[in-house]
């Protein structure tokens, strides 16, 4: 399968994940800044790694983890029904940190620059 295409199947993936997360799913443990940040599929589209974003304490990162782990047969069959793959992939979800990480650089940025009012960074 070229790369092309698996990277389009990644795109379209993310999205119905994302589309499914803000509207079909009813579990509390998973309300709250939750984003899909990437899906990575294997080649032969029997498994896709799916990297979430939470921003939040620790304990709502854990909820959610356990949440999209109780939900991943709903999602999967969500996604069957909205594309039109021989096979959808198993999920896996992964935490991402690069949201926190850059948030907390700009923060680090901020400390540090000179505050002369020339090169403010926001």
């Amino acid at each position: 399968m070229s790369t092309r295409r698996i990277a389009r199947v990644n795109d379209i993936i993310r999205k119905e994940l994302s589309d499914l997360l803000l509207h079909e799913i009813r579990d509390p443990r998973l309300s709250g800044l939750l984003s899909v940040t990437e899906v990575d599929t294997s080649l032969d589209l029997k498994y896709a790694k799916v990297f979430i974003s939470v921003l939040g304490p620790e304990e709502k990162k854990k909820q959610v983890e356990e949440g999209l782990a109780a939900a991943s047969g709903f999602l999967r069959r969500g996604l069957s029904e909205r594309l039109t793959l021989r096979n959808i992939p198993q999920l896996s979800f992964q935490r991402d940190e690069s949201i926190e990480r850059g948030s907390r650089l700009l923060d680090l940025i901020k400390e540090v620059a000179p505050n002369d009012g020339l090169g403010e960074v926001d």
